[in-house]
């Protein structure tokens, strides 16, 4: 079994509150939760009204796949309007 982990950092520019800050944020976790099926969850920055980060798992008898999962919902994020993606880092066990 592989487990991959995505951390995610993003910057909400846009965001003027925190309200706005959780609106943009559910519909990033929505979006890849329902498209990609990995676990997905706001982990860091709560109180940061224009900083937000995410954690991704995936699980996987293959590393490719797992990766590959991975990379697709980056690239999702990565497109996300009202995100400007930081900084990310990817691991396995």
């Amino acid at each position: 079994m592989i487990v991959g982990v995505l951390r995610v950092r993003l910057i909400l520019r846009e965001a003027v509150s925190l309200k706005d800050k959780r609106q943009v944020v559910k519909g990033i976790k929505d979006r890849v939760r329902n498209r990609f099926n990995v676990s997905i969850a706001e982990i860091g920055a709560q109180d940061a009204r224009q900083r937000a980060e995410l954690g991704l798992a995936a699980v996987s008898t293959e590393r490719r796949h797992a990766e590959g999962l991975l990379q697709d919902a980056l690239s999702h994020i990565r497109c996300a309007p009202g995100a400007e993606l930081a900084s990310h880092d990817i691991e396995f066990f």
